[in-house]
């Protein structure tokens, strides 16, 4: 049995999380279901994109993910189920997988088309949960929807670079738990266009010189002032593959955090300035 995984804004409060998996037993009494998350912001379809994108690749290839975030079905935000990476994907058609799509091509892309045969005016609970029992049945994706060629795109999370190839131009992308801040930059990209030059980079008032790979590397472990390195400033490549500003062992009530003491919030600028 497939692997079914939720990630919505639903929270934790109400009863939305537990009916959808209530649902998903009802249709699949042995299905396996894993919450990746409930928390993210109401509506935040970048949020959910760079969490869902980071967690997917964890679970084994054809696992189900349903995706409930800015799901009402209009004109506009249509549903789609398709395949991608070797994984399946239920979700509203409104660059939720965005982030996914950008390294990988879809094999497969339905649009929804059981609207008419499910009465619902929750589609994540009625029309998603419908369309996971399908695949995890073992159906195919052409029954439960129309073929279409391409999913919505979000430019926000879309890096800048110039012609010259010495600047970059970003956004906040995503704030962790730790107010850490993580930036649209990829190391990838990053390295495309330094090609291993100095740079500055600049995030409001903040600004670095280094890019380092774990939080731990910043820190002199051999000094006597180690707890003094409490609060330090410092950049990474985080696990995802973005440049990451952070405050090492950080604590938004504390010694505060990175979003807090840099004053950024989601799609803030952040500029990088390679040597020429």
């Amino acid at each position: 049995m497939a692997i079914i995984t939720l990630t919505t804004d639903f929270g934790e409060k109400d009863h939305f999380a537990g009916a959808v998996k209530g649902a998903i037993y009802s249709e699949l009494p042995t299905a396996k279901i894993v919450d990746i998350s409930h928390s993210i912001a109401p509506f935040h379809i970048t949020e959910a994109s760079y969490i869902i994108k980071n967690a997917y690749r964890s679970f084994p290839q054809g696992s189900i993910h349903i995706i409930g975030v800015d799901s009402e079905l209009t004109p506009e935000n249509k549903h789609i189920a398709l395949k991608l990476d070797g994984h399946y994907f239920i979700c509203a058609n409104n660059g939720i997988l965005s982030l996914i799509a950008s390294e990988y091509v879809p094999e497969k892309i339905v649009e929804i088309n059981i609207h008419d045969k499910v009465e619902t005016n929750f589609p994540v609970l009625d029309v998603f949960v419908k369309v996971a029992g399908h695949l995890a049945r073992g159906g195919t994706l052409e029954v439960i929807g129309k073929p279409i060629k391409e999913i919505k795109q979000l430019k926000e999370v879309e890096p800048y670079y110039n012609t010259e190839q010495n600047q970059i131009k970003g956004n906040v992308l995503y704030i962790d738990n730790y107010g850490n801040v993580v930036t649209n930059i990829s190391k990838k990209l990053f390295d495309k266009i330094g090609k291993g030059r100095k740079f500055t980079m600049r995030a409001r008032t903040a600004t670095f010189d280094e890019i380092f790979h774990t939080y731990s590397d910043a820190i002199n472990f051999e000094t006597d002032q180690l707890n003094r390195e409490d609060g330090k400033k410092l950049a990474i490549f985080n696990s995802g593959g973005y440049i990451e500003l952070a405050i090492y062992k950080s604590n938004p009530s504390t010694v505060g955090s990175a979003s807090t003491l840099f004053g950024l919030e989601w799609r803030d600028t952040i500029t990088i300035n390679f040597e020429n």
